[in-house]
């Protein structure tokens, strides 16, 4: 015997058939790179090693064993990173609000025709 179709699953068909995927918006490539984090900088600087450590560990198991690493580490050999997180993100700030403020002056400059005269 057939399911009895209801109005919640027709309503539900319904709401799928309207549904579109929505457009990726592209991305600027002259727009500001974000800042790494101070685990970020200590993963670049351990991870050469951790390979030569471990030369038949896949990416994942180097991912692990950063991690490890890191947890092991005490708050004075993490300042290094941290310090170093702290300028990249100063960085990124800055380049982001000049970023942005190229942006709007290119955005608000219209077709260039003043109305002053």
């Amino acid at each position: 015997m057939p399911k009895e179709t209801t109005k919640s699953t027709k309503r539900k068909a319904a709401d799928k058939a309207e549904k579109a995927p929505k457009a990726k918006a592209k991305k600027d490539p002259k727009a500001p790179k974000r800042a790494l984090s101070a685990y970020m900088f200590f993963s670049q600087d351990w991870r050469e090693r951790i390979k030569a450590e471990n030369p038949d560990a896949g990416f994942g198991e180097i991912g692990k064993l950063l991690g490890a690493k890191w947890k092991e580490l005490d708050e004075s050999e993490k300042k290094p990173y941290i310090e170093q997180a702290a300028r990249d993100k100063a960085r990124a700030e800055k380049e982001k609000t000049d970023y942005d403020g190229q942006k709007a002056d290119s955005a608000g400059s219209g077709d260039g025709d003043d109305d002053d005269e």
